[in-house]
């Protein structure tokens, strides 16, 4: 991200880019059943023009000329956030914002040492644990066990695991067709480098879906209006290095769930 993304760009938590518009949860009339999915409507343009709104359903801009949403392209939606962004600032002069977050993620996982020059650490060591055969390791591949004997390599092996998703978080946090953005729209153009995410408040109630939310549901609802893509499932690798990426800007924030 350049300079100039810097937290006055950031949006909090559910503030971000959408381009159906305001938000409205309705409860569901009959007890005991779902509320109905929450949906944005943002108004049309006479011309046919596309419009794109922020969620919160009162910012819009109407973006000349452009009839088609695929004709958006990566620089042109950073400059509709930019406008977007610096009309809410004007109307909220008051609103404080995190600064953008250092880029952790974009450190180079560490090399694991050689199997034969592995130190090992004992912790849970007993007959269970293998601290004997985690000592005599010799292969490429991890011996010991998070609750046991593990050597220094194994320690970097996972480090290097984890720290691989979270630089895959990074990638397609950034990458607008990664997402499925039909507007070129991508998550860093309201939360550069995941300022202003607050992963450490999940699960939280949120306004716009009606209902207690998990940090993934908040990203889907991202994805499905802001970047106007279709939701990702769960378990799609997509989501859960994105909420690596997201967790690991955060790392040393206490937890706080339900806070707003």
């Amino acid at each position: 991200m350049n300079a100039r993304k810097t937290s006055g760009i950031a949006a909090l938590g559910a503030l971000g880019l959408l381009s159906l518009g305001a938000a409205s949860a309705k409860d569901a009339s009959t007890p005991g059943t779902s509320p109905a999915p929450a949906t944005h409507q943002v108004p049309r343009s006479a011309e046919g023009n596309v419009v794109i709104a922020l969620c919160d359903g009162e910012t819009t801009l109407e973006v000349k000329g452009v009839k088609d949403p695929a004709r958006i392209d990566k620089k042109q939606a950073q400059a509709i956030s930019d406008q977007l962004m610096a009309e809410w600032y004007r109307k909220n002069p008051q609103a404080n914002w995190d600064p953008v977050p250092p880029r952790v993620a974009l450190a180079q996982p560490p090399t694991p040492p050689p199997a034969a020059k592995a130190d090992v650490k004992k912790q849970g060591e007993s007959a269970s644990s293998d601290a004997a055969g985690v000592a005599k390791q010799k292969g490429d591949e991890q011996a010991g066990h998070t609750y046991g004997a593990f050597s220094a390599r194994d320690e970097a092996l996972w480090k290097a695991s984890a720290e691989q998703m979270v630089k895959e978080g990074h990638r397609v946090f950034h990458d607008s067709k990664e997402l499925g953005s039909t507007v070129a729209i991508s998550c860093d153009m309201c939360h550069p480098d995941g300022a202003n995410t607050h992963p450490e408040t999940y699960p939280k109630y949120q306004v716009q879906l009606g209902r207690v939310a998990l940090l993934r549901d908040m990203v889907n609802w991202c994805i499905e209006n802001p970047v106007r893509g279709k939701p990702l499932a769960e378990d799609d690798p997509r989501m859960k290095a994105m909420e690596a990426y997201i967790f690991a800007q955060r790392k040393g924030v206490k937890l706080e769930y339900g806070k707003h």
